[in-house]
């Protein structure tokens, strides 16, 4: 054999040795990285229609990282008032819905339109306002008394008139039809009407979330407030998970609505809801295991 076909047949050689070498470490390394994308591959996503205040304060983006890190269920959210976003979920536009207004979450799971009702955390309302305080609201005995110390005095009270949770419970705070100069209307989610109490400096109610999360805060403070726990009272704040009915809504994504709900009310959410402050405040507390 020549000098040139040893040297091509030792060129051949090389890359087959190489190849004995190596061969193992890749397919190795194939084998840990396909375990990784299985460990962090997404199942799908479940479109949740929320109330604002959830999303303003920052709860999200704290607990659904952690969720789809245990599930590998990623979830999307529409944020708007209650009341819109049960009339979304009506539509089939949701998966599940988080709001807080007992009264129409009843109604829509009754009607048929959501399996069941689960109240998994709560906080409070509290009345904010202009510092100078010209309704004498931090005087007042109750909440009842606070809004009709504001009606009395017709000073510039800012209601979101959204039919969210929050306007369907400060109209029922008055204890009268209202109405009037002094009584405005944002039309809007929590944020713009407290935007628009400091530009106007006036009262409005609040989520104390929201509030706690607002950056714009002015010259308003909190005035009167309830802390009564998670026993009730005229100003308490429960919240609750409603899976949309999928006989109704074929297509709705059941399976991880359900897994989320679960997971919600297991022992991992409520301690993810716990932990989530703002501030250094806890503005959400968790409901007691059903």
């Amino acid at each position: 054999m020549s000098a040139a076909a040893r040297r091509c047949r030792r060129c051949w050689r090389r890359p087959r040795t190489w190849t004995r070498v190596f061969a193992p470490c890749v397919f190795l390394l194939a084998v840990f990285v396909a375990a990784g994308e299985a460990r962090g591959q997404s199942r799908g996503s479940i479109l949740v229609q929320s109330t604002t205040s959830a999303e303003n304060s920052g709860l999200y983006d704290f607990i659904l990282p952690r969720f789809r890190a245990e599930s590998g269920w990623s979830v999307r959210v529409v944020a708007v008032g209650s009341g819109q976003a049960l009339r979304n979920a009506r539509d089939g536009n949701a998966d599940l819905v988080i709001v807080h207004d007992p009264a129409a979450e009843e109604e829509f799971v009754s009607a048929g339109f959501g399996v069941a009702r689960h109240p998994f955390m709560y906080n409070d309302y509290v009345l904010v306002g202009p510092g100078r305080d010209p309704a004498a609201v931090r005087d007042a005995a109750t909440a009842a008394d606070a809004f009709g110390r504001i009606a009395a005095a017709g000073v510039t009270f800012i209601s979101r008139g959204d039919d969210s949770g929050t306007h369907r419970r400060e109209l029922g705070l008055w204890g009268l039809d209202v109405g009037g100069e002094w009584y405005r209307e944002s039309g809007s989610g929590m944020g713009a009407t407290l935007n628009l109490a400091v530009a106007l400096d006036g009262y409005t109610l609040s989520d104390r979330a929201t509030w706690a999360a607002f950056a714009n805060k002015g010259g308003l403070e909190i005035l009167y407030e309830e802390r009564g726990g998670g026993g009730g009272g005229d100003l308490f704040n429960q919240y609750s998970v409603i899976r949309v009915n999928p006989e109704l809504h074929p297509h709705v994504e059941g399976g991880g609505a359900a897994e989320f709900v679960g997971w919600l009310l297991s022992a991992g959410g409520r301690e993810a809801i716990e932990a989530f402050r703002v501030g250094g405040e806890q503005v959400f507390f968790a409901n007691s295991e059903e």
